[in-house]
């Protein structure tokens, strides 16, 4: 595999920034975006925040409303055109949002003297501080697992289901691992679409039983990380994983779902003492 720099990155993103500077009429999924530059869809949406400094959604809304300021000024449309075309469904959002960004109405911004914005994106890429990343290859592993589909806050519900049969089947050992394997970014998924697998190992000769399922995590060559603190502030050490190391790895990200690997029990540990490996799926050299 190729080595991937940084200025790779930066000139792929730079391509899905220009593609959404010139269709901001459009619906511009992920997944598309994703293709432009060829980037993982699964992780693109953090390489984009990490690297960006704000997220696909604050990326478009924010050109959407510095091309609405210029149409203000330099055309006569109605201001209910203008807030439609910026992807608003009413002239009360619309102002909000504005306000908000400009700090007045569109139409005292309109009979100002204030000059309007210019519709520019961003040339450069955010840098973060160095973060401790270890490069592990792992064999498949075979694991017992319960599926989740809503929020990750309420995965809780699919890890007691699976704890308990496992538990009663004298399957939980010293060497059992605890593995979440997190197919959606809660950022950009519909909370009741996010999926989510609470797996932990097993033998080969375990069987599936009710919705308790079995299946084979992939292996391969990840980049490991430590997250300590609450689980609801996994997602910053993801962006930093994803939009702030990865372009400086040298590493591409493959198109698979990362893991996590927990190493303490959430019920009996302090929220700021909680450790999770995140494992993010690399591409070999």
């Amino acid at each position: 595999m190729k080595r991937v720099t940084r200025e790779a990155y930066e000139e792929r993103m730079l391509r899905v920034l220009v593609h959404i500077q010139g269709n901001l009429d459009e619906e511009l999924a992920l997944e598309e975006l994703a293709r432009v530059a060829f980037f993982s869809p699964y992780h693109f949406h953090r390489v984009f925040r990490g690297m960006v400094g704000e997220s696909v959604k604050e990326h478009i809304r924010r050109l959407r409303l510095q091309r609405a300021a210029q149409r203000l000024k330099q055309t006569r449309l109605a201001v209910v055109r203008i807030a439609l075309d910026a992807g608003y469904e009413t002239h009360e959002s619309f102002t909000r949002a504005f306000k908000t960004m400009f700090g007045e109405a569109p139409s005292r911004f309109r009979a100002s003297r204030r000059p309007f914005p210019p519709l520019k994106i961003r040339s450069s890429f955010r840098k973060g501080k160095k973060m401790e990343v270890q490069i592990k290859a792992i064999r498949p592993k075979r694991v017992a697992f319960v599926r989740h589909g809503g929020p990750y806050s309420e995965c809780g519900k699919a890890w007691d289901r699976l704890l308990a049969f496992v538990g009663m089947q004298g399957l939980l050992g010293a060497d059992t691992e605890f593995i979440g394997v997190c197919y959606d970014d809660p950022e950009v998924t519909p909370r009741d679409k996010v999926r989510y697998d609470a797996c932990v190992t097993v033998s080969e000769d375990f069987r599936p039983q009710g919705d308790v399922g079995v299946q084979l995590l992939d292996g391969g060559e990840y980049a490991v990380t430590m997250h300590q603190g609450p689980y609801d502030k996994l997602g910053e050490t993801y962006v930093r994983l994803c939009g702030r190391w990865a372009p400086t790895s040298g590493r591409e990200i493959r198109s698979a779902p990362s893991l996590e690997f927990y190493w303490n029990d959430p019920h009996g540990t302090e929220p700021g003492d909680l450790l999770t490996e995140i494992y993010l799926p690399i591409e070999r050299k």
